[in-house]
């Protein structure tokens, strides 16, 4: 769309100095400038500086089109032109989240490496004014932990600093990752109770965002904290609980980063586990029928609907019972399951006119590299992409059966490559009683995606929880047997190319949009905080506004911010667009 609307412009300026060549040559005052020559010679002067004019018009025209067009690839390679000539200085850090989505420069991206070093840089920076945003591994979407005037990472702050094994609670720095706590938790017999798709978060970013996994009996990952540390601009280092502070507690668990910095956490955990993974193809009739016992029954359950297709993979996840131990292997081998998808990805290479893989390439690929390099050929037909489609489909019936493992490896999933993500959390009734407002939602997802013909790949994903105390979660509620519903839809970015990423972009906020526009109120639902974007328009941005105070304390997180943080050094322009005085 742009690229065409920038071809526009051109030649409508190029057709509008015609016109102006046209009329000034047929003006009756040109012969008071004209110098005095035979009619002949003048005519053919005329016509080669007419041709000649029109020649250095087009070329112009080009190179200003290409200069001044806002396509990304055009400003990464002026850039890169500057910085081969110009080096960035030493000082200056680039930091951009993991989709590539958001990024910035800064030269201030403090580690500090204990509780004293932390409180020094949030002490002087308050001194100065100074913004120190907390961030975390960059694995937000949205980037909310970015600010370019400065930030305070705590990748350095990553120890365990007590296992409470009677009690089974864990204390530890906040910038220790999940992974790296699962690992240390393991000789001690102990667990987290759940885990969202992805183990390189760091503590503390994983709750300030309020990030979940799966079950309608567990709530999302915030709620397992007991107590906190926070390092705040106004009043020091604070510890926070239930007990000692309760109101100050649910909104620092999940407070975005907003009302200090998380130094430290203590975490209930559980017993360490195995579970029984099992994995099968149904259709929306059959999970209509049996929805309400798989939310009851499965300690974990997720649905991954296709997209074109009838088809929706089911995955539950439950104790691996000592007495009762399942075939762990499914009907098919892996080579098997990718066949369909592989046969795809070469037939597609043809069609396309492209060999940059080998065969012996294409089996070395796992199926989310081949889904993303099959999506890379043409993102944006809908056609091809329906294909993609259907070869998942195909994929995941040929996947059907059971696996065993310990819970944390249970639980991952491989998400693939850098994306887009639109997450929305709503109430889907009470474990006891779901209303099956979380089918109607995909149902109608699904058909307007087919109406207005947006080419949505695989898979659209859909989790529950229990609610969460937690007054900024947006599985917030104060009913205790409440249950909520998490649907997200996604577009890939399989390419490095800046144009094509690009026209994704533009693409997926309008899959993003009509979501938004059809569904949202309707349903009560909210944004992943971690997923969230900010609209440039002043309209939407005054509408989301409205919206987030309809669901959420804005004024008591408001008052919080303004009591620990009165010169907002820990804020960026996220939290003060979503969250204004």
């Amino acid at each position: 769309m742009l690229r065409s609307h920038g071809v526009r412009r051109c030649g409508d300026l190029l057709r509008s100095s015609l016109r102006r060549s046209h009329n000034l040559n047929s003006s009756p005052h040109l012969n008071l400038v004209r110098p005095l020559c035979s009619a002949s010679s003048s005519s053919s002067e005329t016509e080669l500086w007419k041709y000649a004019g029109y020649f250095v018009l087009v070329v112009g025209c080009g190179v200003a089109t290409y200069y001044s067009f806002p396509f990304p690839e055009n400003a990464k390679h002026k850039k890169a032109q500057l910085f081969r000539y110009a080096p960035l200085p030493d000082d200056l850090h680039t930091v951009t989240n993991w989709s590539g989505t958001h990024e910035v420069l800064t030269r201030v991206f403090l580690q500090p490496e204990n509780l004293e070093e932390l409180e020094k840089v949030i002490r002087d920076a308050n001194d100065r004014g100074q913004k120190i945003r907390p961030v975390g591994s960059g694995l937000s979407p949205n980037g909310i932990g970015l600010q370019r005037a400065g930030m305070v990472n705590l990748a350095l702050m990553d120890k365990v600093l007590e296992v409470d094994k009677e009690k089974k609670r864990v204390r530890v720095q906040a910038g220790v990752r999940v992974s790296q706590l699962v690992d240390a938790l393991k000789e001690h017999g102990l667990t987290l109770q759940n885990f969202a798709s992805i183990r390189e978060q760091q503590i503390g970013g994983i709750i300030q965002v309020g990030a979940h996994g799966t079950g309608a009996r567990l709530p999302p990952i915030d709620e397992q904290i007991i107590s906190m540390k926070l390092v705040t601009p106004a009043k020091g280092t604070i510890e926070v609980s239930s007990e000692s502070d309760p109101e100050l507690f649910y909104l620092a668990r999940c407070g975005l980063g907003g009302l200090g910095v998380v130094a430290e956490v203590t975490i209930q955990c559980v017993d360490r586990h195995e579970l029984v993974e099992c994995t099968f193809v149904s259709n929306m009739n059959e999970v209509r029928k049996n929805h309400k016992k798989w939310l009851g029954e499965n300690k974990h359950v997720k649905y991954l609907w296709i997209p074109y297709t009838d088809t929706v993979v089911v995955v539950h996840c439950n104790p691996l019972s000592k007495w009762r131990r399942p075939k762990v292997a499914s009907k098919y081998g892996e080579d098997e399951a990718l066949k369909h998808v592989r046969q795809l990805y070469i037939d597609s290479l043809k069609r396309y006119g492209t060999s940059e893989s080998s065969e012996q390439d294409i089996y070395q690929l796992s199926f989310p590299e081949l889904r993303d390099k099959l999506l890379a050929l043409d993102p944006l037909n809908k056609d091809h992409v329906i294909e993609v489609n259907k070869a998942e489909s195909e994929y995941w019936k040929m996947s059907e059966g059971f696996r065993v493992g310990w819970s944390d490896e249970i639980l991952g999933f491989d998400c693939g490559g850098q994306q887009w993500v639109s997450e929305v959390c709503f109430p889907a009734g009470t474990l006891g009683n779901p209303s099956l407002k979380d089918l109607e939602y995909i149902e109608e997802l699904k058909k307007l995606i087919e109406s207005q013909n947006v080419p949505a790949p695989a898979p659209i994903e859909q989790r529950w929880t229990a609610r969460s105390r937690s007054l900024l979660s947006p599985a917030s509620s104060f009913q205790e047997n409440d249950i909520f519903s998490w649907v997200g839809i996604i577009m890939y970015l399989p390419t490095m190319d800046a144009r094509q990423r690009k026209d994704i972009t533009d693409e997926f906020f309008l899959y993003k949009d009509l979501a938004q526009t059809r569904l949202w109120d309707k349903y009560s639902a909210y944004e992943h905080w971690a997923k969230i974007e900010v609209p440039k328009d002043k309209e939407e941005l005054a509408e989301l506004q409205a919206r987030l105070r309809r669901r959420f304390p804005v004024d008591s997180y408001n008052k919080a911010r303004k009591d620990l943080d009165p010169k907002g050094i820990l804020s960026n322009r996220m939290l003060d667009k979503l969250f204004p005085d």
